[in-house]
C-alpha cells in the first residue's frame, strides 16, 4: 500500500473501544454508489482493499477510504451559452434578461449539461489508531478533511473525536528552532521553509531546496516574519513539513524504510506489513512532534 501523503491530525479517547465490526455496521448504510446521470456529486465509504471489508483492520489499526464522485461542469461553458441564450431572449423579446434571470439561466443549463458531463472520482484515506488515540485523515487541507469527518460522523453516532492541540503554537515554536539554529531531539531541519510577517505587509520569504544561512534567517526573524511552514527530517526516517496548522505534509520515508518494507510475493501480507510499518513509524513520528510542541493540551 501507499504511504500516507498528508497528515490532518484529531485525537480520540486513548484506548477508543469501538471495534472494527462496529464500524463497519456503522459505515454499511453509507457504502459508496456509483453517481446516476443527474448526481453531480456522490461519495461513499469502500473497502480499502479490492473484495475486502469496509474496514481494514490489523492489530487494532484501521484503514478507511471515502469515494468521492464529482461532475465536471466548465464554468466558461455554462456562462458561454448562458450568454447566448441571454442573446436569443434579447432578440425575442427586446431585452436581456437581469440578474436574478442571468442566474436561473445558468443553473438551468447547468442541469442540462449534468447528464452529459464527465466524472472524476478519487479516494480519501483514513486511519484510526484507538490504541494511541489518534484519527488521521490523509488530506492536504482541512476542508478536503473536514468534509470527511463530516461523513464520519454521520455514520458513526457520538463519535468522541477532537481536534488536536498542542501547549505552545507551531509557529512560535518553528520560529524558535531557526532563530536558535537547532532542532529538537530526534528531528533535523531540512533547506524548505516559509517565513511570513503577521502584520499589514505580509511581506514573505520561502526557501525551497536552499540551505537556510542562520544570519539571514535571523535577520528576517528579527523583521517581523515568524516560521509558517519547516521541512524536516524524523529520526532519518521520514522527512515531512511541518505546518502553521499542526498538519504534517509531504510525507517521504525514507531508503531506511524502504528497506524494511515487505518483500514476501503474497500481496495480502505485503499490504498488511507496508500498512502496519507505516502506521507504527508515523504514530511515533506524531507523538514526538506533539512533545516536541510542549506536549497535548487538555481542555
Amino acid at each position: 500500500m501507499s504511504w500516507f501523503k498528508n497528515l490532518q491530525i484529531y485525537c480520540l479517547p486513548k484506548n477508543w473501544q469501538m471495534t472494527a465490526a462496529d464500524l463497519i455496521d456503522a459505515l454499511a448504510p453509507h457504502w459508496y454508489v456509483p453517481a446516476e446521470s443527474n448526481d453531480l456529486i456522490r461519495q461513499g465509504w469502500v473497502p480499502p482493499r479490492e473484495g475486502g471489508d469496509l474496514v481494514h483492520n490489523v492489530n487494532r489499526q484501521m484503514l478507511l477510504h471515502l469515494r468521492t464522485e464529482k461532475k465536471l461542469i466548465p464554468a466558461k461553458a455554462v456562462s458561454q451559452l448562458a450568454k447566448k441564450r441571454a442573446q436569443e431572449m434579447n432578440e425575442a423579446q427586446g431585452f436581456m434578461p437581469g440578474k436574478k434571470a442571468m442566474k436561473e439561466l445558468k443553473e438551468q443549463i447547468a442541469d442540462e449539461l449534468l447528464p452529459r458531463a464527465l466524472s472524476i472520482a478519487d479516494t480519501t484515506s483514513v486511519w484510526i489508531d484507538p490504541v494511541n488515540g489518534w484519527l488521521v485523515v490523509d488530506a492536504a487541507s482541512p476542508a478536503k478533511a473536514d468534509e470527511v469527518i463530516k461523513l464520519l460522523l454521520k455514520a458513526v453516532d457520538k463519535l468522541p473525536l477532537e481536534s488536536l492541540r498542542v501547549q505552545r503554537s507551531p509557529v512560535g515554536v518553528m520560529t524558535e528552532w531557526l532563530q536558535a539554529d537547532d532542532a529538537p531531539a530526534g528531528f533535523t531541519v531540512d533547506m524548505d521553509t516559509e517565513l511570513r510577517a503577521t502584520g499589514e505587509s505580509k511581506a514573505a520569504v520561502r526557501y525551497v531546496c536552499h540551505t537556510l544561512e542562520a544570519d539571514e534567517v535571523r535577520r528576517h526573524i528579527a523583521a517581523g516574519k515568524q516560521c509558517m511552514r519547516l521541512a524536516m527530517t524524523w529520526d532519518s526516517k521520514i522527512s515531512f513539513v511541518l505546518t502553521e496548522s499542526l498538519a504534517i505534509k509531504g510525507i517521504k520515508p525514507l531508503d531506511v524504510i524502504a528497506e524494511k518494507e515487505s518483500s514476501t510475493k503474497n500481496n495480502d501480507e505485503r499490504f498488511d506489513g507496508d500498512f502496519m510499518l507505516m502506521t507504527g513509524e508515523l504514530a511515533k513520528l506524531m507523538a514526538d512532534v506533539v512533545e516536541a510542541l510542549g506536549g497535548e493540551a487538555k481542555a
